[in-house]
């Protein structure tokens, strides 16, 4: 081979390389406007959200249909966790989102407890109805230092 077949040869593989990163990248990173949103973002607000990050599961019957975006405090100083949620999964309005535990010392997700209502959640929307996480931390200091009444 020539010098100069060798260097169109490796050039032709960089472009190609280069474009199946590109579209690589594109897939991952979920451009609503190139590939169609395949996601929804739904809010829940807590008093406790203790243990819940960024990237933490949204399950709903053992399944995982999504992830924790974002977490911040609103001005009722209530924890405000932002969910992505699989577009095909519909959420009712009387649905709860409680904070549980993978085991006792496991990871804590978002556990979504599907209601029965015929309308669903919009994108954007809050839950309601939600169940905050349990310390249990403060409840064993509680029953070691006897502060739990019977």
């Amino acid at each position: 081979m020539t010098n100069a077949r060798v260097e169109l040869f490796v050039g032709f593989f960089l472009v190609v390389g280069f474009l199946a990163l590109g579209w690589l990248a594109l897939q991952l990173g979920e451009v609503p406007w190139l590939t169609g949103a395949k996601t929804y973002l739904l809010h829940a607000e807590f008093n406790n959200i203790s243990g819940v990050k960024p990237g933490a599961d949204v399950q709903i019957a053992g399944v995982t249909v999504g992830k924790v975006r974002q977490l911040h405090l609103n001005e009722d100083r209530q924890a405000v966790v932002t969910m992505q949620i699989d577009r095909e999964v519909v959420v009712p309005v009387d649905s709860i989102a409680s904070v549980k535990s993978q085991g006792i010392i496991g990871d804590k997700y978002i556990q979504i407890t599907l209601g029965g209502d015929e309308t669903a959640y919009k994108p954007g929307e809050a839950i309601v109805d939600t169940e905050s996480a349990v310390d249990l931390e403060s409840l064993i200091s509680k029953f070691a230092f006897g502060e739990v009444k019977k």
